[in-house]
């Protein structure tokens, strides 16, 4: 449909709304440079310490963070169109739309935009995040079910417990822990939450996944025959183990619920052992934020060492640390239908993106935005707030996130019972702003008994 040149002034505005904001040549290019391109180069699938420790020494969340100021500021916080490397997007910067982006569901702002399917189909190709519809909806339960993403205590925690408490005996018998080591104890744990304690020395499944994650930063575009054959053996690993696991763990829990036509229970394993593999740069963070604020460290180790239920104080620790440094920073949905922000209509297909990590660090928005301030975790309300949004919000939410908090907590309590972390690597300054980004491979905790 085309505008007529004859259509009343009045009328054009009825039928056809106000033209959308797009971002000139100057912001676009200014956008790619500085936002999604270091993103790419980041990694989507699977994060390059590298490059995040060469960020680190340039502060290149400044440039992004002057970018989208800049953009807000220009455009009165309007959705502005731009054009970034896979095409245009509609960016949000209004609380209101922002509010709006989590609240509409997700047969109508869909999680699978094009570049994250292209990334993620490459080792997740049956789960839930690659998914849509009817079938989603079906992926979505039997994850949901597994994982007890209505509980904030897993059915599974004891053996849980255990496994961690096993794991961390390594981590915590040497003077200084540092970031290869907590991976590797990651990685051990996720094998056996998931898996099963059959899983716990297999290293070399962790290599294949982790190889796997690597293409999906290519979006499956580098080595696509090699990288099937590769997803192949995976496949018949994860199914070896999972016929055999023990009733606690996840991929046993999956084979236990009813998956109806189409629906892999074990399509959302690959997800599972990324997510508690990624745990470890958010418990690295984490220690490393606790031994640079003494009076917060204390708290923690009191409640380690009290084994309170729940840790609730670690666990606001973690979601401040994940706030602060997000393991996805930016939040990407596509439209399914034809849809109106502020008055301007777009069609489906559009993708949206919230850029999360510069809102929940926006002075403007948040109270000590660039601080570490655990005990806003604590104010009741606080996880609705669509100001701050960790594990995102809506429909949408992840369904991991009790039992994220809950495996990292438990790790952390375990580095904290009976010790002090006295001297860590980077040196942060807790009375000045926080960097927008740490060299995480570079985290050294020395441990005084």
């Amino acid at each position: 449909m085309t505008q007529s040149a004859e259509a009343p002034e009045g009328v054009r505005g009825e039928v056809f709304g106000p033209p959308p904001v797009r971002a000139g040549l100057a912001e676009t290019l200014r956008f790619v440079a500085t936002h999604t391109l270091p993103v790419f180069v980041r990694g989507v699938a699977n994060p390059r310490f590298g490059v995040m420790s060469m960020y680190s020494r340039i502060d290149q969340p400044s440039w992004s963070t002057a970018t989208l100021r800049a953009l807000k500021a220009r455009h009165g916080g309007a959705p502005v169109q731009v054009r970034a490397l896979s095409g245009e997007m509609l960016v949000l910067f209004d609380e209101q739309d922002i509010r709006r982006f989590f609240e509409e569901p997700v047969d109508v702002l869909a999680m699978d935009a094009p570049d994250k399917y292209r990334s993620l189909s490459v080792f997740e190709p049956t789960g839930v995040i690659c998914s849509h519809g009817a079938v989603r909806e079906d992926r979505r339960r039997v994850n949901d079910r597994a994982l007890a993403s209505d509980q904030p205590v897993h059915p599974s925690c004891e053996e849980f417990r255990t496994v961690v408490e096993e794991e961390c005996r390594r981590l915590t018998a040497r003077p200084v822990v540092d970031f290869p080591l907590l991976w590797k104890t990651m990685t051990r744990i996720s094998r056996r939450v998931v898996l099963g304690d059959q899983a716990a020395d297999d290293q070399e499944l962790t290599d294949w996944l982790v190889t796997l994650r690597g293409q999906g930063n290519w979006m499956g575009r580098s080595k696509p025959e090699a990288t099937r054959a590769l997803y192949g053996r995976v496949e018949a690993r994860i199914a070896r183990y999972a016929a055999d696991a023990p009733a606690h763990s996840l991929a046993a829990r999956a084979l236990a619920e009813p998956s109806p036509e189409g629906t892999d229970p074990l399509g959302q394993t690959h997800h599972w052992l990324l997510g508690i593999d990624l745990a470890a740069p958010v418990v690295a963070r984490t220690l490393l934020l606790l031994a640079h604020h003494p009076a917060e460290q204390d708290a923690a180790r009191t409640e380690a060492a009290a084994r309170v239920a729940g840790l609730p104080r670690l666990r606001a620790c973690l979601e401040e640390s994940t706030r602060l440094y997000p393991i996805v920073p930016d939040l990407v949905r596509v439209t399914r239908t034809e849809t109106q922000w502020r008055g301007v209509r777009y069609p489906a297909g559009t993708d949206v993106l919230v850029p999360m990590g510069f809102h929940q660090r926006d002075p403007d928005q948040v109270d000590g935005a660039n601080l570490f301030a655990p005990g806003r975790w604590l104010v009741p309300g606080v996880h609705e707030d669509t100001r701050i949004a960790p594990f995102s919000h809506g429909g949408a939410r992840c369904p991991g996130e009790h039992i994220a908090l809950l495996l990292t907590s438990l790790v952390c309590a375990e580095v904290l019972r009976g010790h002090r972390i006295t001297g860590a690597r980077p040196v942060l300054d807790p009375g000045r702003p926080l960097p927008g980004v740490l060299d995480t491979a570079a985290i050294r905790l020395r441990l005084q008994s």
